[in-house]
């Protein structure tokens, strides 16, 4: 499989802020979102052919039971469905990080979908082509039946995001105890210019705040 990165890290976003987590950053994606924060592993994608034995050894050495399977879009490899197996089959607990536009078959113990809004949306030659795949919800509605223990998370760039993420969350009928909003940014102040905004939209909605302590923490980048 191609992997841009493997790294040893705080979880930063999710229901699960805070654990640690051996991170396997799979390389190449399907979307071109506007606010892509890991083009190395997306838009241009970087990484070499890794065996999916070699990758479960170097998370099985991290010491982590927790792993964490993460793009781009991993859901675009072939061999997804054996590396989540032989991870759980090794005793690690798997959360896949998707944004739900493909639906394979694969083991994990918690499903991260990060379903794209219209604030994704690119400009340029790619823009109806990501628009078209990102509003094909028939991948995340299997996806989300398949897998119970799941959240759901948004990227938002302010209160207009809202009724699109209101009207997803009715048509798929998603639990809103699981549904997480998350402030749009790529440094430590875009991030706290949003949040305070965000938070309120979660009081408001019922739905949970995200942190997004990599960014806190370690500012950004790769391996964190």
């Amino acid at each position: 499989m191609l992997v841009s990165e493997t790294f040893t890290s705080l979880q930063g976003e999710g229901m699960l802020a805070g654990v640690p987590s051996f991170f396997v950053r799979t390389a190449g994606c399907n979307l071109r979102c506007a606010w892509c924060d890991t083009p190395y592993a997306s838009w241009r994608p970087e990484g070499r052919r890794t065996p999916v034995d070699e990758v479960v050894a170097q998370a099985r050495a991290s010491g982590c039971r927790h792993v964490v399977v993460t793009g781009g879009e991993p859901l675009l490899q072939r061999e997804i469905g054996t590396l989540t197996a032989a991870l759980s089959g090794a005793g690690h607990h798997v959360t896949i990080e998707t944004a739900g536009t493909l639906a394979p078959e694969l083991t994990c113990h918690l499903l991260s979908v990060s379903p794209k809004a219209a604030n994704s949306d690119p400009a340029g030659a790619w823009r109806e082509r990501h628009r078209r795949i990102r509003a094909e919800r028939g991948p995340l509605a299997a996806l989300l039946a398949r897998h119970p223990e799941h959240q759901v998370k948004f990227v938002v760039r302010g209160r207009g995001d809202l009724p699109e993420i209101l009207a997803l969350v009715g048509q798929l009928a998603i639990d809103r105890g699981r549904v997480l909003l998350m402030p749009e940014g790529a440094t430590r102040e875009e991030i706290g210019a949003r949040g305070a905004e965000v938070a309120r939209m979660c009081l408001d909605a019922g739905f949970r705040y995200s942190p997004r302590l990599h960014v806190d923490l370690f500012g950004g980048g790769r391996g964190v």
